[in-house]
C-alpha cells in the first residue's frame, strides 16, 4: 500500500496525470484503504470470537473433567458401601441401591418392627446398631431416615394414619442410631407414608417391599460442577430478601 501511495505522489509531482485521472486514482486508493480497514476490523472480530469460543470450550472441558471425577468418586463410595454391608446384603437383611440419584440403604420394616408397631424388635435394634456402626465411620456424610408403609390404612389412637406410623418408625430408628454413636447433626427423619411405593401393593410380596426404612445418604452439592455459581446466586437472592 505504501508503494502505491508513493507512486501516486510521483505522478502528481511530475504532472504526468490529469486532474480527472488523479481523482480517479485517489478514489481507487481510498476504496482499497477502506477495504483493507474493513478486513482488519473483520479479522479483529474473528479473533475476538475465536478467543471467546476457546474460553467456552476450556470451561466446558473443565466441567466435563469435574463431572468425571465426581462420577468416579460416587462409584467408589457405592462400591465401598456395598462392601461394608456385604454380610447383611447376602443374608437378605438390607439392600444398597441408587434411587433418584441418591445412595440408599433399604431395610424391610418386617425385619425391624412388629406389625403395626413403631418399637424396634430386639433383632431390629441389633440390625440398626450394626448399620449405624458402619455409617458413622464414614466421615463427612449425613443421613436421612425415611419411613414407608404399604397402602393398608391404619387408624388407631397412636397412629391415626400411615403418615404417623411411618414417621414414628423413622424416629425410632434415628434415636437408636444416635444411641449407638451417630452424631445428632448428621441424621434426620422423614415420613412418606404409603405415597412412595417401590412395588405393586396388589400383591403380598409388593406390600412387604413397600413396608421399609430407607437410610438415604444426603448428597453433598458442593462437590458438583456449577456449585459455585449456584451458591453465588443463592447469596444474591438472600441479600435481596
Amino acid at each position: 500500500m505504501r508503494k502505491n501511495i508513493m507512486a501516486l505522489m510521483v505522478l502528481v509531482l511530475t504532472g504526468c496525470v490529469s486532474k480527472s485521472t488523479y481523482r480517479e486514482t485517489v478514489a481507487e486508493k481510498d476504496q482499497q484503504i477502506k477495504l483493507l480497514e474493513d478486513q482488519m476490523l473483520t479479522n479483529a472480530k474473528d479473533r475476538g470470537q475465536l478467543k471467546n469460543s476457546l474460553e467456552e470450550m476450556k470451561k466446558a472441558l473443565e466441567e466435563m473433567r469435574a463431572r468425571e471425577e465426581e462420577q468416579k468418586k460416587r462409584l467408589h463410595e457405592f462400591e465401598d458401601l456395598t462392601q461394608r454391608f456385604k454380610k447383611l446384603i447376602d443374608s437378605g437383611t438390607l439392600s444398597v441401591r441408587i434411587i433418584d440419584g441418591k445412595m440408599v440403604v433399604s431395610l424391610g420394616s418386617d425385619v425391624l418392627f412388629p406389625s403395626g408397631s413403631a418399637k424396634l424388635s430386639k433383632q431390629g435394634v441389633q440390625t440398626i446398631k450394626d448399620v449405624t456402626t458402619q455409617l458413622a465411620s464414614i466421615s463427612n456424610k449425613s443421613y436421612q431416615v425415611e419411613g414407608h408403609t404399604d397402602d393398608v390404612p391404619i387408624a388407631t389412637a397412636l397412629f391415626p394414619s400411615n403418615w404417623e406410623l411411618a414417621s414414628a418408625r423413622a424416629l425410632s430408628v434415628v434415636k437408636t442410631m444416635v444411641d449407638t454413636g451417630m452424631p445428632t447433626e448428621r441424621v434426620s427423619a422423614a415420613s412418606y407414608g404409603k405415597f412412595h411405593p417401590v412395588a405393586d401393593n396388589k400383591t403380598k410380596e409388593g406390600k412387604a417391599a413397600n413396608r421399609r426404612i430407607e437410610i438415604v445418604i444426603v448428597p453433598d452439592l458442593s462437590s458438583l460442577p456449577g456449585y459455585e455459581e449456584l451458591q453465588k446466586l443463592s447469596d444474591e437472592q438472600t441479600k435481596k430478601n
